[in-house]
């Protein structure tokens, strides 16, 4: 598997490597001790998978706070995606910081993003799955939302704001000023 750090070092772009012949391709997704050799050493309990029918919809950002704070390791097998990674952890040197990449069922690259980070992405065609792998289980109580457009972080999203599909949820998020000691 190559792994490559981000722009943030704790955000991992990681491409399995496929074997491919005339019937398609095998590859391993993950593996644990590739992920622990990587740094990735929490054991993952939950699986989801979303279907966005449209390109141009955006989904996040969304984090988790402790004590169910979530590390997810995301990876789209339908389409592609535009997936980002915001740095939310107050003492962080990277506080306030993006990072993202182009996930796709054709290129296979899966982003590992670590409780701390807010995380959200838009689509770039139809028809687009996303599988992601998470850390905790999901809790109500300890979900956050940023609006994805706050101007304080300046996020360069492939979609203009008049284009984009949101739900109501993130429609009314708040802006990256309410990220208060929550990491």
């Amino acid at each position: 598997m190559q792994i490559e750090r981000l722009a943030i070092p704790d955000i991992l772009l990681l491409t399995p490597r496929r074997f491919a012949d005339a019937r398609g391709f095998f590859c391993e997704t993950y593996n644990i001790r590739t992920m622990a050799d990587a740094g990735i050493a929490q054991p993952f309990v939950q699986d989801n998978h979303s279907l966005s029918r449209q390109r141009g919809v955006i989904r996040g950002l969304h984090c988790q706070l402790a004590p169910h704070a979530q590390g997810k390791l995301v990876r789209c097998t339908r389409g592609a995606i535009w997936d980002v990674a915001v740095d939310a952890r107050q003492d962080s040197p990277s506080f306030g910081q993006w990072v993202s990449a182009e996930l796709s069922a054709e290129n296979g690259s899966q982003l590992w993003i670590p409780p701390g980070f807010l995380h959200g992405f838009c689509t770039l065609s139809e028809d687009v799955e996303v599988q992601y792998k998470c850390t905790d289980l999901w809790d109500r109580d300890c979900e956050r939302s940023v609006r994805w457009d706050s101007a304080e972080l300046a996020i360069a999203w492939p979609v203009a704001a008049g284009e984009a599909i949101l739900s109501d949820k993130d429609a009314e998020a708040p802006g990256f000023s309410a990220v208060r000691d929550w990491f």
